[in-house]
């Protein structure tokens, strides 16, 4: 199935062009970029990150983070709240690390102070929900920043309702047209960031936002033509491995001109 089509669902959100299904790639030079789609993400996560951090972590993972030292930096659960924070004291106030809990929303505010030795800190944070993270963080001279993390487990039962309730190929094509309206199903774990630009040949991709349900994941990434002619883009030739439905704003792509890009992959393998 790679027909190329606009379901009517999709009419007002500025897609040009749908494919679904497209595992079968031809032997064309859009055959990397269609790897491109799926390791920026991956290389983005190798970064350092002097703003808001977001990070993915299961029940009793290491956390790995930068805070801020002479700052606030603000560490918030999607889908979750923190209950309790256990540290060692030092017997020092003024020299270690203050946590203070937010009980309205359950987050905790970290504060280290100039006259903190270390150049790093540890601490466990427990969960509402009954889960357990391993903070081991590097602290750095930066601004009040915010680190927001998300668990895969939180989002699986609804997910897999909401995924399990229509056939899988219209499942991807709601996900695609969710994407497009900015909105996030139910159950699903959404991380918005600017990554660092990825160029393959003259096409230079940006991941703008993900999207990770229990058996889905959308991204949403941004085409730029750095070259110095026109570009036609092939929605089959772009997907990625495990690709269940693609959609670009637009074909044809001028020199300097950028497109949206929508790409659903399978999260369970070659599962069809």
């Amino acid at each position: 199935m790679s027909s190329l089509f606009t379901p009517a669902c999709l009419f007002g959100t500025g897609l040009a062009s749908l494919s679904w299904g497209a595992t079968r790639l031809p032997d064309t030079g859009f055959k990397a970029l269609g790897t491109a789609l799926l390791v920026t993400a991956a290389a983005l996560t190798a970064s350092p990150a002097l703003a808001d951090q977001f990070v993915e972590a299961a029940d009793g993972a290491r956390v790995d983070c930068t805070l801020s030292r002479d700052e606030l930096t603000r560490i918030a659960l999607v889908g979750d709240e923190f209950s309790s924070v256990s540290k060692i004291a030092t017997g020092y106030p003024y020299n270690d690390f203050g946590v203070t809990h937010e009980p309205l929303r359950g987050d905790i505010y970290i504060s280290v102070p100039p006259s903190f030795a270390a150049n790093s800190l540890s601490f466990f944070a427990t969960s509402k929900q009954g889960f357990v993270y391993k903070f081991a963080c590097r602290t750095e001279v930066i601004e009040a920043h915010q680190l927001f993390i998300t668990n895969p487990a939180l989002a699986k039962p609804k997910a897999a309702e909401w995924e399990n309730s229509a056939n899988p190929d219209d499942t991807a094509i709601a996900l695609i047209k969710a994407m497009a309206e900015g909105v996030a199903p139910a159950g699903y774990a959404v991380r918005q960031k600017m990554a660092r630009p990825v160029r393959t040949g003259a096409v230079e991709v940006q991941l703008i936002a993900e999207y990770r349900g229990a058996a889905l994941q959308g991204q949403q990434l941004l085409l730029t033509n750095r070259g110095r002619s026109s570009i036609t883009l092939n929605e089959t030739a772009l997907a990625p491995k495990n690709t269940r439905a693609i959609s670009l704003g637009q074909n044809v792509l001028d020199p300097g001109q950028s497109t949206s890009a929508f790409v659903v992959t399978s999260t369970r393998g070659d599962e069809r």
